[in-house]
């Protein structure tokens, strides 16, 4: 009498779990730019899938937060401050950042189909180049790419991996000094060739106790407190830029946070994206 064995189920699922996180996080295309482009064949090997079941777990996360933009249209009042985003006909508008931006759930991906299914005449283009755990002295290595995509508008959303501890107690992995220097050098650098609008955004606060029981973290020696996210966000208030704070967010009662109390849900996500579309829209 043949059967399933429950651990074997058990494994199976957590090895889909696993697959469909890194999908979700991780576009090598992004770190090896420099190898051009990347058949779509090989990205889905480095994930141990065949090209169908990779454009199938990509055309999910495009179902998901097309939904999730749909039904914020359809909250009443919200489709006009998608007009009223500065965005004008056939700009081009850009983000950088980590893993919350470059996320395929992202605040991002949720504006790009706002403007898509509420002023999709004005053809305004929108390009993630957000790296998954990039620092920001890693996105200035980045900045040629940002300057060939010549966009109108950039949004900005860097900070959250400076402030990294190593070990407890330990350093961050980029002073907030040299946080601040680079964070300025992209916004002037960025803007030498031509006027160019930069908005800012915090980086997202932590759930400090899931961080600290968060296995992996445990392992690597890694953590992340709130006290030294403030830190970045204040700096980033004090610039002359719009600055758009995502770190007190109100919340429909969904959880904001994956496991690791660092990463969004895409319940999450929507909030950052309700609080972009507000601060740009003037609400």
């Amino acid at each position: 009498m043949s059967g399933t064995n429950p651990g074997t189920e058990s494994q199976t699922a957590d090895r889909t779990a696993l697959t469909e996180r890194l999908v979700r996080f991780q576009q090598p295309g992004k770190s090896l730019f420099y190898l051009g482009r990347v058949e779509e064949t090989r990205v889905a090997e480095l994930f141990g899938l065949d090209l169908d079941a990779y454009r199938a777990m990509l055309a999910g996360f495009e179902d998901q937060v097309r939904e999730v933009a749909g039904e914020l249209l359809a909250r009443p009042g919200f489709g006009e401050l998608v007009d009223r985003l500065p965005f004008e006909a056939d700009q081009h508008i850009v983000a950088i950042g980590e893993s919350t931006t470059a996320d395929r759930l992202s605040w991002f991906e949720i504006l790009r189909h706002l403007l898509a299914l509420r002023r999709p005449a004005e053809s305004i283009r929108l390009t993630n180049l957000a790296v998954s755990g990039s620092s920001t002295t890693q996105a200035l290595t980045l900045l040629p790419g940002l300057a060939f995509q010549r966009p109108d508008q950039v949004l900005c959303m860097l900070g959250a991996n400076d402030v990294q501890r190593l070990g407890p107690g330990g350093p961050s992995l980029v002073s907030l000094s040299e946080t601040e220097r680079n964070l300025r050098a992209l916004r002037d650098l960025a803007g030498r060739r031509g006027p160019l609008r930069w908005t800012w955004l915090t980086p997202s606060a932590v759930d400090e106790a899931r961080v600290a029981e968060y296995t992996h973290f445990q392992r690597a020696g890694l953590s992340w407190a709130n006290e030294d996210i403030d830190a970045v966000a204040e700096f980033l208030l004090r610039e002359p830029e719009p600055t758009v704070d995502t770190r007190s967010l109100p919340h429909s009662g969904d959880d904001p946070h994956l496991p690791d109390g660092v990463h969004l849900t895409l319940e999450g996500q929507r909030d950052v994206a309700v609080a972009v579309v507000q601060a740009l829209a003037g609400a």
